[in-house]
């Protein structure tokens, strides 16, 4: 189950490297220190991901580079918490992971774990924010482990 792969994550945020490594256990997962990350210029997660993920592969060797882009999104807007997970191998085959959360804003922010929106989203058919409900619950149905689990996935049907 591809245990031991050698993967970069194309960021500097060690939070989502936290969490994506709950999920992708048996990889062997590091941030990827490269300068000059595009811009979030593209339409949709996935184009902003799939970019950071071939600025990455310019610096990553042999490893696996992972590109990940997510956000909230708001009802009126047509979306909720998305995440979208594009890893190229250094073969640059492309492989893709999509998660989506959905719930609702939190009237204020409550709770303390957790980073980003999660003191304030309230997932669907839940009372507590992300940050109330805890790094536990946000490792198995937080919209990037999702992404995630999508990824692994593709991973084992290629």
């Amino acid at each position: 189950m591809h245990s031991g792969l050698r993967a970069k994550l194309a960021s500097r945020n060690e939070n989502k490297l936290r969490e994506l490594a709950r999920v992708l256990a048996d990889w062997r997962l590091e941030l990827l220190d490269a300068s000059g990350y595009p811009p979030e210029e593209g339409a949709t997660y996935y184009e902003n991901a799939l970019a950071k993920a071939r600025h990455g592969a310019k610096f990553a060797g042999e490893a696996w580079v992972l590109g990940e882009d997510s956000g909230l999104e708001v009802e009126g807007l047509a979306g909720a918490p998305g995440c979208e997970l594009v890893a190229l191998a250094p073969s640059r085959e492309e492989l893709r992971g999509t998660g989506v959360l959905e719930g609702r804003i939190a009237v204020e922010p409550r709770g303390d774990e957790g980073f980003g929106y999660d003191p304030i989203f309230v997932p669907a058919g839940e009372e507590r924010t992300v940050a109330e409900l805890g790094n536990e619950w946000k490792a198995e149905n937080s919209h990037r482990a999702r992404a995630a689990r999508d990824l692994l996935r593709a991973f084992n049907e290629r």
